[in-house]
Order: structure tokens, then C-alpha cells, then sequence
């Protein structure tokens, strides 16, 4: 099969599987086997692609022509390709423990869950594989409108208005912004496809700079504040779903939005000579430490772990604004170091959740000795976020200072240190709280209640990678190499 093909099968895999979960929802242990089969080989389809995509292939698929030269267009390049190697792998790993979490928690309409989760997961392949701005912006809104069953889930009254809140800000952003960040790059280069070094030369910097500001904020997938507020609002739907926000699709589609735009349309190099950038480092500044200030105030543990991400987030957009080599190569790595250390939290407020339904910090006093194993890799996803070595943060972290240097933004280094700080505060204080202090009254476990099974396998994957790839970093540094940075 030639890698076009191989492309075309890893973007129709999930909606075969949606179709498959939709047939075998009557029978819930032939449905899981459809989602976890088709994620097993989606993962293993998307990585047969790795190997020559990282040797210079880079495969394309024109899929239909809509009018005056622009069409539907599908191209794998680095980029884009490590996108798809974590959503396809992290699927997987999601789909195990929410076998465990559905079920633990008894929660209806489980068969809805799963298509929707795989729909949503073809939406995510469509913005990695997309071949241009026009293609990426049709995929970002599927993502939008799939997720949408996913938040409101629960159904109350509360959770819709919540859902409401997710999808009217970020369509309201994407139409309102994105769309004409798109019609005004068309107009302005007579092309949208992605290409090394950008297309924009010879545009002025104030014109690279507003468009660049509808292109930031446009995608608020991205979490820049202050077009943050959908990801708060989205702590109401279901652990896998917050996990799949969070660490797997939603908001790395958002990052990788941004640093694909920055490489591909823009072009670093000419960013870097405009300066008009250079707005966007304070923004992205700004929100890493307002949101974590932000989380250090939540009690309910969901909400402290989204303001995280909110915060984390800001890294990516700020590596890929020093427009300098290694920040764009940590920003790169931090895509998948953050994706690794935030699901394996999302899992673990989850498995506390099912075990001992708890959702706010308060409440976690002596908990570690009922669920030694979550707390236990609730403290390593924790050290990983935090960029504390020998865990897989601590090498994006160091690529993010030394883009700060080379560009000479020495706030910024300030900036990514006082994060670190204020990560430990928000962070730490949760195991802490859950080994060293007493338990409540009335809290006093006996013995050890941990989440089902599945929900806990995954953890331990996710916790794993925490460290593995502190220590297989290579890899991934070499693949973050290869992106066009000057």
C-alpha cells in the first residue's frame, strides 16, 4: 500500500469504527472491542507513516477542488505527523480507562460516548494530515461540533449551559476571526498551502502582526486568554472527555494550529525579522502566569487542572513566538511532554472520582493512603509538568528557556522559571496533602480502594511515559529537528 493510501485508511479508520461502536452498542463488551480494536489499528496505521515522512517522504492527497485553485487537500509533513502519532496512540490509552470510568460510574449512553469520541478523533487526524488553511479550518470545526455530545453529556441543565458556553466561544472565534485570518492570507498570498518558510513575504509588519492576531485568537483551542473561558466550562463533561480536551485532541489541535501557522504560513524567519511577533510573547507570558496564579485559588480539582492547562498551554504559543530554532523545537517537544503528564492528572481526579467520589482538593487529606498507586502517578504527572528532572517536562522546559535566550527575551525566561514555581504550589500541594495529612473525620478508609482495573492500566501507562521519555528524549528531539525554523 503506497503512503497515500496508508494516509486515506488512518483518516477513514475512526469513521468506520463510529459505525461499527454504532452497531454494536446493544452489546457493551462487542462495542469496546470495535473502539479499542479500530484504535489499535489506527495507531499502528498512522506509525507505518512515521519512518518515511521523517525520511524526507512527504505524501499528498487531493481530495476535491472547490473553486478558483483551492482544495480539500491532505499533505503529511513532521508536524503534522507527530500530531497524529499522539492523538492515534493517546486514543488507545483513553479508551482503555474509559472502560473502567463508564462502567464505574454506571454512566448512560455510553454507545453516544464512544462514537462521538471516535468522530472526534477523525476530526484531529483532518487538522494533522490538513495540506492547507482551507482544509484545516473545515477539520477544526468538525472537531468543534463532534466534541460538542462529548461535554454535554451528562445532560442536566447546568451541563448544557456549560456546553453552550464551549461551543458558542469557540465558533464565535473560529467564524469570527479564523475565517477571515484565512480569506485575508488567500488575498494577501493567492495560496493557502503550507510551505517551508512561509508565504507571506513582503507583507508589512503591522499588516503580519494583525493577521497574526486573528490567527492566535481565532483559534482559541489554543486557550490564549482572554478566548479561554470554553476550556473551564468544558470541566463538566465526563474525566475521558476532559482528557481527551486537554491532553489528546481539542487543545493540541489549538498549539498545533498555532506553531503550524507560525512555520508554515508566516515563516519564522520572517517573523523574527518583522518583530511582529513580538506582542504575542507578552500575551502568551501573561496567561502562562495569570492562569496558574488563576489555579493556585480552585478548590475543585478539575477546574485546577484546566486553569493548568490554560497556563501550559501559553508555552507552546509563546515557543512558537520567540521565532527562534529551539523554541520552536520546544514548543514542538512540549506538545507531546505536556499531553503525557496532563491526561495521566485527568486519570487520576478521574479514578478519585470513581473510587471515592471526591472532586475538590479539600477533601484529599490522607486519600494517598487509600489509592497509593493514582497518588503515585498523580506526583510523577505532577514533577513532569512542573519540568523537574528525570521527567519528560523538564527537556521541553529547557528548549523553551533556550529559544527565550537566543531571542534575547529575558522576561520570558523569567517567566517560564516563576511558572515552574508556581506549578510546584498548585501541584505538590496534592500529594502532599493526600500522603501527610490526616484524614478527615468521617474519612477514615480502610484498606486500599483504587478505580477499576482499566481506568488504572492506563494511568500506568501514562505515568510511565512521564519518565520514559525523560530518557528516550533523542527521538523526539530529532523529529522536532525537522521542522523549518529559519
Amino acid at each position: 500500500m503506497n503512503l497515500e493510501s496508508l494516509m486515506l485508511v488512518a483518516l477513514l479508520l475512526p469513521l468506520v469504527g463510529a459505525a461499527g461502536i454504532s452497531l454494536a452498542g446493544s452489546k457493551p463488551n462487542l462495542r469496546e472491542t470495535v473502539t479499542l480494536t479500530t484504535a489499535g489499528v489506527l495507531a499502528f496505521t498512522v506509525w507505518s507513516l512515521v519512518p518515511p515522512v521523517l525520511a524526507g517522504a512527504r505524501p499528498r492527497l487531493e481530495v476535491t477542488t472547490l473553486f478558483d485553485g483551492l482544495a480539500i487537500t491532505f499533505q503529511v509533513e513532521p508536524l503534522g505527523m507527530l500530531f497524529a502519532a499522539l492523538a492515534s496512540s493517546l486514543w488507545i490509552v483513553n479508551s482503555i480507562y474509559s472502560i473502567g470510568y463508564m462502567r464505574g460510574n454506571g454512566e448512560k449512553h455510553q454507545t453516544r460516548f464512544y462514537i462521538a469520541f471516535a468522530v472526534a478523533i477523525f476530526a484531529a487526524l483532518g487538522v494533522a494530515f490538513a495540506g492547507n488553511l482551507l482544509t484545516l479550518f473545515i477539520f477544526y470545526e468538525i472537531l468543534t461540533i463532534s466534541t460538542y455530545p462529548l461535554v454535554s453529556h451528562k445532560g442536566d441543565a447546568a451541563t448544557v449551559r456549560s456546553a453552550r458556553v464551549y461551543l458558542g466561544l469557540l465558533l464565535a472565534t473560529s467564524i469570527g476571526l479564523l475565517l477571515p485570518a484565512v480569506i485575508w492570507t488567500y488575498v494577501q498570498a493567492g495560496t493557502l498551502d503550507f510551505t517551508p518558510g512561509g508565504i507571506l513575504d513582503g507583507t508589512g509588519p503591522l499588516a503580519l502582526g494583525v493577521l497574526l492576531a486573528c490567527f492566535a485568537f481565532g483559534t482559541a483551542k489554543a486557550g490564549l486568554m482572554p478566548v479561554h473561558r470554553w476550556l473551564p466550562a468544558a470541566m463538566v463533561a465526563p474525566t475521558p472527555v476532559s482528557a481527551l480536551l486537554h491532553a489528546v485532541a481539542v487543545v493540541k489541535a489549538g498549539v498545533f494550529t498555532i506553531l503550524k501557522v507560525v512555520i508554515y504560513i508566516f515563516g519564522v524567519e520572517t517573523l523574527a525579522e518583522s518583530g511582529a511577533q513580538q506582542w504575542l510573547v507578552w500575551i502568551a507570558s501573561g496567561t502562562i502566569v495569570l492562569a496558574s496564579l488563576i489555579a493556585m485559588t480552585k478548590d475543585n480539582l478539575k477546574a485546577r487542572l484546566a486553569y493548568s492547562t490554560v497556563s501550559q498551554l501559553s508555552y507552546i504559543v509563546l515557543g512558537a513566538a520567540l521565532a527562534t530554532a529551539s523554541g520552536v523545537i520546544g514548543a514542538t517537544m512540549h506538545i507531546v511532554t505536556h499531553a503525557a503528564g496532563k491526561i495521566t492528572l485527568f486519570f487520576c481526579a478521574g479514578a478519585i472520582y470513581t473510587a471515592l467520589h471526591k472532586t475538590l482538593v479539600s477533601e484529599l487529606s490522607g486519600v494517598g493512603r487509600t489509592m497509593p498507586f493514582t497518588f503515585a502517578a498523580f506526583t510523577i504527572a505532577a514533577l513532569s509538568i512542573i519540568g523537574l528532572p528525570p521527567f519528560a517536562g523538564a527537556w521541553s522546559k529547557w528548549f523553551l528557556v533556550l529559544g527565550a535566550l537566543e531571542a534575547g527575551e529575558l522576561l520570558a525566561v523569567a517567566v517560564l522559571m516563576l511558572s515552574s514555581l508556581l506549578n510546584i504550589i498548585y501541584l505538590l500541594q496534592i500529594p502532599l496533602l493526600a500522603f501527610f495529612r490526616e484524614p478527615a473525620p468521617g474519612d477514615e478508609f480502610r484498606g486500599v480502594r483504587e478505580a477499576p482495573l482499566p481506568s488504572l492500566l492506563a494511568i500506568g501507562i501514562t505515568s510511565l511515559l512521564c519518565l520514559v521519555l525523560f530518557f528516550a528524549a533523542e527521538p523526539l528531539y530529532q523529529w522536532a529537528r525537522l521542522l523549518p525554523s529559519g
